[in-house]
């Protein structure tokens, strides 16, 4: 699995917000893969690999059946404190390992890639969210009156009128998409200035928590062309360090594709 630390990260919240409706309804038809891929290039993970590339795998153990499985962190700091842990615990294993960014729209593809395997055994991959973002996904179902516990990615999105309003949109050049922020503060970030220049629709703005492997299964089962509108927004530490390593790599464009 190579890095790919070409990217095109410069997603601004600058401009008019607004309010659109996204059509209710699963279709039975799925978006083209591309589609899919599109909203998922833009975002970074980070793995941790050998110098050839290989991804850590957690192998199962004797008598165990399950397939072995590949560690991918939302949060770099994760990703290097975990490569630390391992360091103390098991300097052998973790020679020659590092933290290496990926696109989603690549683990994406190689997910895609083992699902059309045969083979008795595939390699899965497990997101691993970041803590506080988890918690703050509580908070979010907590303060809604909702189950608390929560399970996956979380991705934090603004709604107005409830279930049956529309989700809050941003103007991108002349598109208006959907933002799903996967920090919580910085969608606050947003909705704070909405305050400022449209108080009463703020008023009527509620904070809702999805998970990231739900929103990819329903880019996956779904043809309706409203989900192209959605753009997932990595946390700001995510985008300064792409853009560091953009900078120290002469500031290369990112690959072919429409990424925000």
């Amino acid at each position: 699995m190579k890095s790919v630390i070409r990217w095109a990260l410069n997603l601004s919240v600058a401009g008019g917000v607004l309010l659109s409706t996204l059509a209710s309804g699963v279709q039975v038809l799925a978006l083209p893969q591309e589609q899919v891929m599109e909203r998922l290039r833009s975002v970074p993970v980070f793995t941790l690999t050998n110098n050839e590339g290989s991804p850590l795998l957690a192998v199962p153990t004797e008598g165990e059946d399950r397939d072995p499985i590949a560690s991918v962190f939302i949060s770099r700091t994760d990703a290097e404190a975990f490569l630390n842990g391992l360091r103390s615990r098991d300097p052998q294993t973790a020679e020659g390992i590092q933290v290496v960014p990926v696109p989603l729209a690549k683990i994406y593809e190689l997910e895609m890639q083992q699902q059309q395997q045969n083979a008795e055994e595939q390699l899965r991959f497990a997101f691993i969210p970041e803590q506080r973002q988890v918690e703050a996904a509580r908070t979010v179902l907590q303060q809604s009156g909702q189950n608390s516990e929560f399970q996956g990615v979380p991705l934090f999105i603004a709604r107005s009128g409830g279930e049956e309003g529309g989700y809050l949109t941003i103007n991108q050049g002349e598109q208006q998409v959907i933002p799903m922020f996967f920090d919580r503060a910085e969608l606050q970030g947003l909705l704070d200035r909405l305050q400022q220049v449209q108080p009463d629709l703020a008023s009527t703005v509620q904070v809702q928590v999805v998970n990231l492997e739900g929103v990819i299964q329903t880019l996956q089962n779904s043809d309706n062309q409203e989900l192209t509108r959605i753009v997932l927004v990595p946390s700001q530490a995510s985008r300064d360090y792409i853009r560091s390593l953009q900078n120290t790599q002469g500031g290369q464009p990112a690959p072919a594709g429409n990424t925000p």
